[in-house]
């Protein structure tokens, strides 16, 4: 089973992958990209360039091409097609566009966690959040980009996330 969680900064995704991973200890949570890279050296942009969310689309891609079977991914490659996209920039080739929905397509279940008025904002980037979201969600319901994934859209309060995702899952 493999799971990607995507949603703009703030949202929630970290939280909601912890608790997951809290619950059903077989599976394994797969650190953001940016986390990874910054551990690697990569010194990022404050805010991040396109350079940055590109280099992050190329991290999650190869995370996403590992065998591992029962992991959740915080973030995926759609998050950073949509954060080019709130940025006023789109993927560089036609091979990253195949990279994309073939990476996507190795995912069982893409949980969407988009802006809730539930949840305070956080302080930086407002805009770009906003676009992000914006983006992603019409990224998500693009049947061009993700052909055939199971797509679990969660509204609501931190605590019943998880819930949803395990009945979606029959977990």
């Amino acid at each position: 089973m493999r799971i990607g969680v995507a949603g703009a900064h703030g949202t929630g995704k970290t939280t909601l992958v912890e608790d997951l991973t809290s619950r059903h200890p077989s599976l394994a949570s797969v650190p953001e990209p940016y986390v990874l890279l910054e551990e690697q050296g990569y010194e990022f942009d404050h805010p991040p360039s396109p350079a940055d969310y590109m280099a992050q689309f190329r991290a999650s891609l190869r995370l996403l091409r590992r065998p591992a079977a029962r992991v959740v991914f915080d973030r995926t490659p759609l998050d950073f097609v949509a954060y080019l996209r709130a940025s006023g920039t789109d993927l560089e080739s036609d091979a990253d566009v195949a990279a994309l929905r073939s990476a996507m397509a190795s995912l069982d279940l893409l949980v969407v966690v988009p802006i809730t008025p539930l949840l305070p904002p956080p302080p930086d980037f407002a805009d770009l959040r906003a676009a992000m979201n914006d983006a992603l969600l019409d990224l998500v319901y693009d049947d061009e980009v993700l052909d055939g994934v199971e797509v679990l859209e969660l509204h609501g309060p931190l605590d019943g996330r998880a819930d949803a995702v395990c009945k979606a899952l029959a977990l």
